[in-house]
């Protein structure tokens, strides 16, 4: 059984739609696969049927789920419409997604690293140093790592002060989950690596290391994408 905090200021409701979207995230549960029924649900979070209904109905409306008369509910996305404002989810063919994704995020990343590097707070920095910990022990460990990866390229675009980034923020989360669902942990060493290097480069405010250690941290996972459409061809 799931456990939720009673002592969280949110609906209960609004808690286990929260506690579903983990689920699907980390089970995990993927697109075109139908979640257990709602009986099955409500007693592994420890709720009530209509609590699960009302978490299903949440997660419909932000076009993760679809529920499909007589037949169940499926997921139809693992990102949601607030999270993926441009639809780029809607796109079917997620391995030229990821390179598509990559060939932006290398315009535009090593520069939101170069600007972190004049712009970070000190707190920024501790923070990033240890989302970048967080995120290795995680992976070595084995356990889901995705969600703090994508925190640790955020923490990046936030410390870059610049507005518009923040607002670019989806499209590299969207892009980060994309190789993450196509690759499956293919590039762990090197991931690990090349985060260490771009968080000391932005400790250090070395504004040109930070570039380039963000270069060759998307170009590895550019080639490993690549190498699976060129095994998929």
């Amino acid at each position: 059984m799931y456990n939720f905090d009673r002592s969280n200021k949110k609906p209960l409701g609004d808690q286990i739609e929260d506690r579903l979207m983990q689920y699907i995230l980390n089970e995990p549960v993927n697109v075109g696969q139908r979640l257990p029924n709602e009986f099955e649900l409500a007693g592994m979070f420890g709720v009530g049927r209509s609590t699960i209904r009302e978490a299903v109905k949440g997660l419909v409306s932000r076009g993760i789920l679809e529920v499909r008369q007589g037949a169940g509910t499926y997921v139809i996305s693992t990102i949601s419409q607030r999270e993926d404002p441009l639809g780029l989810d809607q796109i079917e063919d997620k391995y030229e997604l990821a390179l598509q994704l990559f060939e932006v995020r290398l315009m535009i990343e090593p520069e939101i690293a170069g600007l972190a590097c004049k712009n970070a707070t000190d707190g920024e920095l501790k923070t990033l140093k240890q989302l970048c910990e967080e995120t290795e022990r995680l992976y070595v460990s084995g356990t889901e790592h995705i969600n703090k990866d994508i925190e640790f390229h955020t923490c990046i675009a936030r410390c870059s002060k610049n507005q518009v980034v923040e607002l670019l923020v989806p499209v590299i989360n969207t892009a980060v989950l994309t190789f993450a669902n196509v690759t499956h942990r293919l590039l762990m060493e090197e991931t690990i690596k090349t985060h260490r290097a771009i968080t000391e480069a932005i400790m250090n405010r070395d504004s040109v290391g930070a570039k380039c250690a963000m270069i060759t941290h998307l170009t590895y996972n550019r080639q490993a994408i690549m190498k699976l459409l060129e095994e998929r061809n």
